[in-house]
Formats: structure tokens, sequence, C-alpha cells
């Protein structure tokens, strides 16, 4: 029988977030704290291997190189890659890479499960790329380090797939945020770049997780800006023109270091070797590299401090920022360990310190600041994130605007020459697409009632078996529908009769002289006041191909939706984004914008 519900008053809300999100936010407070603890660890095992490997002492800081090292420590690197190459093929080769796309890839076909060996490996695996040598940033392998750590303990409790992405990116976030002491940019990474969606129920718990780590950080790593930086350019009405420039240069550097990054890598692939031995023959470059400039070597925290305070000449830029790239394109796409993002500051800080000597305003320092807001907000196709890691590295709030402009800059220009970013590059190439783009679905703002079909051709309740044999299987029988709403003598809707039905019945012998009103069809309808989306998932839990439509109150007939009512849905959509008209103007146009007659 089919049972009618009362009529109700609309209960939508603007968010779907229910008391869950209390519990993933008391959760993402100790992934938040876990997150911190990672960071310190890493950051303590990069000091420790560098000191050990460089300079045969056990300390927890991280030293600073020399202007010169000797020949024998060309080998450092060499030998610190074949330890990483052994790790990733004996232990996981999810160690490989520089973190980011590993998250995104554990995310989006791992169901946010990934393994505790990773969260062990990961760290040791970087701190051992990085303290031998490696030209890499401690961020990218923090952010997967925090992310399995948030993994792990989601995999802990009764959580869905999409939970558990909120904790493994709020681990995430945790991470980053105790490495740079920046959870507001943390928070955008992971709205811009890992957690696909914009809802409560994942960004409150990320931000937690963000603000618990840094209340721990004063206590772990140091309170304050990593790279304090007090300038304020006067600007000119035309400056923030020259600062968009400045990005447009620094997304063409962004493009290009995409390009040469995964160029290298091809031709790695191409040797007749193992991959397991492909970072040893990046660390020969790297080796070489730092023994001709040890300040391309390890973090470079200190190249980031002089760049931002105008401590390069023309020549010092220059060489820094050549072989800073060499070394670390070549090592990253060896497929060794380590992160991107402070590589990028050095190198967009070296050009921009490079376009100081000509700008008619600004000191170096900013200039060197806007190239490495904008070449993270190209390369990353994160231009938010870009322009608030800037600000939150820093402590400057009063440079906001012009890294903005900068950073927006630099990422159209890689959006509109470039198919994929240097971190979806990698994921497309295991063979998954990625979009960056997000919208409202057209079925969460449509109500039944917009896209039903009417008049609905139906079958009457007093019709026999035998009368619906003939109507589905007669000579008309490739005019008909598949299926039939079965209405009776007071128009309501009693039922669904199908094609699949007349063939089940003609072969199990039913009596032909049975009606279609004495059958007794649990029917499944839908409500012509109700979103799209709820009878499309009801439509999709129940294999059904067309659903009658009734009212509320009366139950009686009302329309009628297929599944090709729902892809029109789709297409009305697909029509306003490519569709031009002009609305306003003289003479009248058509939909298609051509002159009426």
């Amino acid at each position: 029988m089919t049972e009618f519900p009362h009529a109700e008053r609309d209960n939508l809300r603007d968010f779907t977030a229910d008391k869950r999100l209390l519990l993933l936010s008391w959760m993402a407070l100790f992934v938040g704290v876990g997150g911190a603890g990672a960071a310190w660890v890493l950051l303590r095992l990069i000091s420790l291997f560098t000191n050990l490997a460089y300079f045969q002492r056990v300390a927890f800081t991280l030293p600073i190189f020399p202007s010169h090292l000797p020949a024998w420590t060309i080998a450092i690197p060499v030998l610190g890659s074949l330890v990483v190459g052994l790790m990733a093929r004996y232990g996981s080769d999810k160690i490989r890479g520089h973190g980011i796309p590993e998250a995104i890839e554990a995310i989006l076909i791992g169901q946010s499960r990934i393994e505790p060996k990773v969260a062990l490996l990961k760290p040791i695996s970087s701190a051992i790329s990085i303290g031998t040598g490696g030209p890499f940033g401690a961020e990218g392998p923090i952010i997967m380090t925090g992310g399995a750590l948030g993994s792990l303990f989601a995999q802990l409790f009764h959580l869905t797939a999409a939970e558990r992405k909120t904790l493994l990116v709020g681990g995430a976030a945790a991470g980053m945020t105790a490495v740079f002491g920046t959870p507001i940019a943390a928070v955008l990474l992971a709205v811009e770049l890992l957690l696909f969606e914009w809802k409560p129920r994942s960004f409150v718990p990320v931000a937690v997780a963000a603000i618990a780590a840094q209340i721990c950080r004063p206590y772990l790593i140091g309170s304050g800006a990593l790279f304090a930086y007090t300038g304020i350019a006067i600007l000119p009405w035309w400056g923030l023109g020259v600062c968009a420039l400045v990005g447009i240069v620094a997304g063409l550097q962004s493009s290009l270091l995409t390009l040469c990054l995964y160029g290298v890598e091809d031709l790695f692939r191409k040797l007749p070797i193992h991959w397991m031995w492909w970072p040893a023959l990046g660390g020969v470059v790297v080796g070489v590299g730092g023994y001709l400039d040890p300040s391309v070597l390890g973090v470079g925290y200190g190249n980031i401090r002089a760049l931002l305070a105008g401590g390069f000449t023309l020549h010092g830029a220059t060489s820094l920022l050549v072989g800073k790239m060499a070394v670390w394109i070549v090592s990253l796409s060896s497929g060794t360990s380590g992160g991107v993002l402070a590589p990028l500051l050095i190198m967009g800080g070296a050009l921009g310190a490079l376009e100081s000597h000509v700008m008619p305003f600004g000191d170096a320092g900013f200039w060197a600041l806007l190239g490495m807001a904008a070449i993270l907000g190209g390369t990353m196709r994160a231009p938010l994130t870009a322009t608030f890691f800037a600000v939150e590295l820093t402590g400057n709030t009063h440079i906001l605007l012009p890294l903005l402009t900068a950073s927006v800059a630099a990422f159209a220009l890689t959006v509109l020459v470039m198919k994929r970013s240097i971190l979806t590059e990698r994921i497309a190439r295991r063979g998954l697409h990625l979009t960056r783009e997000y919208g409202i679905d057209p079925f969460l703002d449509t109500r039944v009632r917009d896209i039903m079909s009417q008049p609905v051709d139906t079958l009457p309740a007093t019709m026999t078996i035998a009368d619906t044999i003939d109507y589905f299987m007669g000579s008309e029988a490739p005019a008909r529908h598949k299926s039939y709403p079965i209405l009776d003598e007071a128009g309501v809707a009693v039922g669904m009769v199908s094609r699949g039905d007349i063939l089940r019945w003609s072969r199990e012998g039913w009596d032909d002289i049975k009606s279609l009103g004495d059958i007794g069809v649990t029917l499944a309808v839908g409500y012509p006041d109700e979103l799209v989306e709820h009878l499309a998932d009801r439509m999709a839990d129940q294999d059904m191909g067309r659903v009658p439509i009734i009212d509320r109150r009366s139950g009686k007939l009302v329309g009628l939706v297929a599944r090709r009512d729902l892809l029109q849905t789709r297409a009305r959509v697909r029509t306003e984004e490519r569709e031009r008209a002009r609305l306003l103007g003289v003479g009248k146009h058509s939909a298609a914008g051509r002159p009426m007659p």
C-alpha cells in the first residue's frame, strides 16, 4: 500500500551540519596536538641528520652551512638519497615525492586511510633526505605525516570516509601550522586544495586542529613570525599594476618550473634501472651543486631571511635562483622525499630580488616577498593560501593588497597557460583526473516540480494483468514507456508497473483476470516541493528509472520524473555557462546573442 506523509513545513537549512560536528571538533583537538608534536619531531630529526652528515656531531639545532664545503661532501646527498630509495622500495613507495599529492590521492581514492608505516617512514625519510643536503622544505612531509596521524587516529573509531578525511586534513593543517606558524594559511590550504568541499562539518574541525597546533607551537618550536619583515612600501597610484606584473612573471616562472620538473621526471623514467636508484642519481647533482654553492642545500630558511632583508647582491641572487632551481628539479624528479613550499619561497624570492634592481619603489625585501607569494599562488593554484601565508610568515599585514594582487595575477596566468599544477600533474600521471573547480550542484537548488513531466501517461487500477501484458507486448509495444503509474478511480497513485513486471508475470503464470489494483505493489514516490537531490538519491538507491510525483495532501498524481529529466537539469547549467546574450543595448537579441528581426 502507498503511504503519504503529512504535509511538512520546509526544514531545509543553509548547512547540513549536525551534532557530530562537535564530536569531530573535539577529536580535532587531539589531532592538532599530535600534528604539532609530529612537526617538532621532524624538525629535530632534520637538524640531527644535518649535523651528523656534515659536521659529525649530535645536535638538534639547524646549522648554518659555511661558504665553502670540502669535495668529499658531494657524496653525502648521494648516500642519503640511496637510503631513501631503499626505504621507498622495501618500506613503502608512498614516501616518495613531496607529500601533498600523496595526501590528495589518499583522500580521493583511498577513503582517507593511510597506513601506519607511512606515518613512521615519511618523516624519517624526509629528515634523511633534507638532512643530507636535499634542497627541500619540511612542510610537504609534515603535511603528509600530520595527515597520516589524523587518518590513523580516525581509524580507531567508527567514522565515515568523509569524517576520516576531515581529521586527515586537520592533521595536515596542524603540521603546517606548527612548522610555519600560519594557522589561517593552513586552513585556507585545506579549503583550496585538500578538502574538496566547503562545509562546516570539515571546515570547523580543521580550524580547531590548526588553532590547537598554534597554541602548542610556542612550547615546542617557538613563537613569533618565522621570517619577520616590517617593511612598508609606499605605492603610487599605478603601483598595484607593477605588483600584478611581478605576479605575471612569477606565473611564467612557475610554469617553467613545472614543465622542467616533469620533463626531467620523464627522463628518469626512461632509464634502464629500477626507480630505487633514481634518488641516488639525483643526489649526485645535489652534491655537486652544494659543493659549488652550499646555500642551495637543505631547507634554506636562512636564505629566505636574507632575501627579505635585502642581503643578496645581483650576482648572489642569480646564483641562488639558478642553483636552487637546478638541484631542486633534478632531486625532486628523482622521486626522493621532500617538500616544495620552502624551495618555492627561495626561488620566487630570488627572482623578486633580481626584479628589485629595476623597480621604481619599494626595497629588495618587498619585491622578494611579492615573488614568494606569487610563485606559491601560481604553482599551487591557491592564491588565498599564498597571500595569507606570506602575511603570517612575516607578521606584516600592511602589504596585504600587493600580495593579493601578485598572487592572483600569477594564479590567473598559470590557469590559462597550464592544464594542471605541479600537484595535480603527478596525480594525473597515476590515472586520476582532479578538477579544482567547485560550484553549487543544480540538484541542490532545484525543486522536483521544476523538472517533472506533465501530463503523465497512466494505467487504470482496474486493468487486468492480461490486458496489461497485451498493452506492453502488443504491436505498439516499441512506442511504450518502460513503466507506467497505476491510478485508482480517485486519481490516486497506487503503484507502478514496468516491462520487467510483465516478463515476471508471464514467466510465473499469474492470474490473468486479476487487476493491477489487486497486486498490492509498494510505491516509491516523489513530491513536487522536495529537492531534486533527495529524489535523485532515492532513485539511485532503489534503482528506479521513473518515479511518479504526487501531491503530499491528496496523494494524487501531479507529474513524473525520469532519469532523462535529471540529465536535463545538468544540461540547463551547461546552457547557462555557454550561451551568451546581451540583455541591455540597442535592439533585441536572441539567447545566442544574434539580432532578432
